[in-house]
């Protein structure tokens, strides 16, 4: 059962604390995962465990969540075959697959980080599964869910600590 303060994301928008935003989901669609790499947006309730922001691009506060700024060598491992899988990872080059996260275009200027197969990474399972500001309006994400920047940083500074982010297929 969803609440008031869920963020509802289904392929026709996303609802907030009574407040349809559009939204951007996986190309592969709103479903069941099949592993790495497949573009599905996962179906489930989900909380933010974290967020990324770079400090020299955004200033907002979200009181109920942690947050920390990105740095020059900040990656997010998408390599099953890395220990640090669906992880973060700080170094200047990294062997194995990554996603850079202090990126020129915008997308990472302020994310949150799903708990989809997070602490305990199934390798494999999906990686990187992130809310973050979209490309353009309903561009297709990799399987994250992707607003306008302007109303991700709204939900975010409204979100409260029992707030989940459910999608629905």
């Amino acid at each position: 059962m969803s609440r008031f303060d869920d963020l509802i994301v289904s392929k026709w928008g996303a609802r907030f604390q009574g407040v349809r935003y559009p939204v951007s989901v996986g190309r592969g669609g709103i479903g069941i995962k099949s592993g790495e790499g497949d573009g599905v947006t996962p179906i489930g309730s989900f909380r933010i465990c974290a967020l990324g922001y770079r400090a020299d691009r955004v200033d907002f506060d979200a009181p109920h969540l942690f947050q920390r700024p990105i740095g020059l060598n900040d990656k997010w491992s998408d390599d099953a075959r890395d220990s640090n899988y669906n992880h973060s990872i700080s170094a200047f080059s990294y062997a194995y697959s990554h996603e850079v996260l202090r990126r020129s275009d915008g997308l990472y200027d302020v994310f949150g980080v799903l708990d989809y197969n997070w602490p305990d990474a199934v390798p494999g399972r999906g990686s990187a599964i992130f809310i973050h500001a979209w490309r353009k309006p309903r561009h297709r994400t990799e399987g994250c869910v992707a607003l306008a920047r302007g109303d991700l940083i709204t939900i975010l500074q409204n979100w409260q600590p029992w707030s989940r982010v459910v999608i629905r297929g």
